[in-house]
């Protein structure tokens, strides 16, 4: 009987042991292959999304970045037009200021084809002067107060060196050429002679 039963199971009992371990361990693999293929598509949905949004945010800042571009563009373009309108107005009031001056020697220039007297050449040559210089005043032309002064480098220039009690050492004791400023720079430096201190003899 024993031998009969024995004959109809052709495996042994460690047989049907790694088997059935083979068959568990077939069945982990599996498992696990079915969650890692899970990981793998959560990851995969995950950068496709970080895709999008990326390319979203792209997107948003090169229209940003166009529009600004343009922006930019259209305020040079503006500027330089009042830039030039500015300087054309500036020298277009200017040469008006300087069209009277010019208009006072033309009068002047007809009065002394007959005249002889130096005092009235004179006379019209202080009038001429006088609307010079405040024409140019007008226009914000200012000299520069140098004479006695501190030497100052950014308003004068020293072209010599005078020895002198006069005044203090490494102070204007004479104005060569004038200087003159407006109220936010300097149009030319005054030519000065800077004092020195003179040498007993």
């Amino acid at each position: 009987m024993n031998n009969n039963d024995e004959s109809k199971n052709p495996f042994d009992e460690e047989t049907i042991k790694e088997l059935e371990e083979m068959q568990e361990a077939d069945e982990e693999n599996t498992e696990n292959n079915t969650e890692e293929e899970d990981i793998n598509n959560e990851e995969t949905v995950a950068e496709e999304k970080a895709n999008d949004e990326f390319e979203k945010k792209y997107e948003e800042l090169n229209n940003k970045y166009i529009r600004l571009a343009a922006d930019f563009d259209n305020f040079r373009k503006r500027t330089a037009s009042e830039k030039e309108e500015l300087s054309s107005f500036t020298i277009a009031n200017v040469l008006k200021q300087l069209a009277g001056v010019l208009d006072t020697f033309d009068r002047a220039q007809e009065h002394l084809k007959d005249i002889e007297d130096c005092k009235t050449v004179k006379e019209g040559y202080e009038v001429a002067y006088k609307q010079l210089t405040e024409a140019l005043k007008k226009i914000g032309l200012k000299e520069i107060d140098a004479l006695g002064k501190e030497f100052n480098p950014n308003e004068h220039e020293a072209v010599t060196k005078i020895p002198t009690d006069e005044f203090e050492p490494d102070c204007v004791a004479a104005i060569i050429q004038k200087g003159y400023k407006t109220d936010s720079r300097i149009v030319r430096p005054a030519l000065v002679g800077v004092a020195t201190k003179k040498e007993n003899q």
